[in-house]
């Protein structure tokens, strides 16, 4: 499992509300509350595309 570089993860912000986003280290996935998506992180690179997120009120 990679790091994210924590300076990094500081500026993103959800593609979809502009909002804060939170790291699940676990899932390795950037978290936005608000939209309700989780955008993966792939070999240490957020994926920071709506298309590619996964809905939060997935099972």
């Amino acid at each position: 499992m990679q790091q994210v570089d924590k300076r990094l993860l500081d500026l993103l912000v959800c593609p979809l509300t502009k909002g804060p986003l939170r790291y699940d280290k676990e899932a390795q996935e950037l978290v936005s509350d608000k939209a309700k998506l989780a955008y993966p992180i792939r070999d240490g690179i957020p994926i920071m595309l709506v298309e590619e997120a996964r809905r939060l009120d997935e099972a």
